[in-house]
């Protein structure tokens, strides 16, 4: 399968990013799926806290939503958009739109950060149901929301519900560790057995800049592709049944002792 990472920057009108999603569907049209940054439509609002961002949210039936849902199908593609989203509580949220335009899945944030530029637990509420794992004709494929993938039972979970390839929209700055993220990505991806697809933001917004670096890491810890720090759409052919065969090749998950794991 081809995906595609929309690596985009962001302002704050709501209408500029979504056009500039559908651009950037329409560039990846000969795409299996494409996926974008986290909160796509918005700008980066937990940079700070007590900010009044009920106007960032949206639900399924949202304008935006349905747009996409019509992309999909169109282009004959998966499309995975992040956004704000509202069902009873306020999540930061996934979807997956196969191509027929229908929403086969959804998965919000599980993990809540709670520290400078980062100050999301005043906005989003964790996901009631954990992580989840979608069937594809191409495979089995997770969705761990940025913060999330920096405990590793996140992948590990999708891993073991038969995830072939993750995806992860994410939101890094340029002041963050991003060799060091790299690495995390790079590792999770080997002791899982699994793609990693990683799809970041770029640009300023107020006192800070994201650093883009959009990449995908092989079940073998080798990167794929990586982007730079400029807008870009990035693509990669996937052969998701590498997955399978390195599980078997490095029985990382058939080997584990979880019964000594209990604390």
């Amino acid at each position: 399968m081809k995906i595609a990472m929309a690596q985009m920057a962001m302002t704050d009108r709501l209408e500029d990013n979504f056009y500039k999603s559908l651009r950037m569907i329409n560039l990846a049209k000969d795409s299996d799926l494409i996926f974008f940054p986290e909160i796509q439509f918005s700008p980066f609002f937990p940079l700070r806290p007590n900010r009044q961002a009920a106007r960032y949210l949206m639900d399924r039936t949202h304008p935006f939503i349905g747009k996409m849902q019509e992309k999909a199908q169109e282009h004959q593609m998966y499309i995975s958009p992040n956004f704000y989203m509202h069902d009873g509580h306020n999540y930061d949220t996934s979807l997956l739109i196969d191509p027929n335009g229908e929403i086969v899945g959804e998965s919000h944030m599980v993990h809540i950060a709670d520290f400078p530029h980062f100050y999301e637990k005043e906005y989003y509420t964790p996901a009631p149901d954990g992580f989840k794992v979608f069937d594809t004709p191409f495979g089995k494929i997770g969705i761990v929301i940025c913060f999330d993938r920096h405990f590793p039972e996140s992948v590990r979970s999708c891993a073991l519900r038969g995830a072939q390839l993750i995806l992860i929209p994410t939101a890094n700055l340029k002041e963050e560790p991003m060799a060091l993220f790299e690495a995390e990505i790079r590792t999770q991806a080997y002791q899982n057995g699994v793609f990693i697809a990683m799809c970041n933001r770029v640009g300023r917004e107020e006192d800070v800049i994201f650093a883009g670096e959009s990449l995908v890491a092989h079940p073998n810890g080798r990167i794929m592709i990586k982007a730079d720090d400029r807008e870009a759409l990035a693509t990669v052919e996937l052969d998701l049944s590498e997955a399978t065969k390195r599980q078997k090749e490095v029985p990382f998950l058939k080997l584990r002792r979880p019964q000594e794991y209990e604390l």
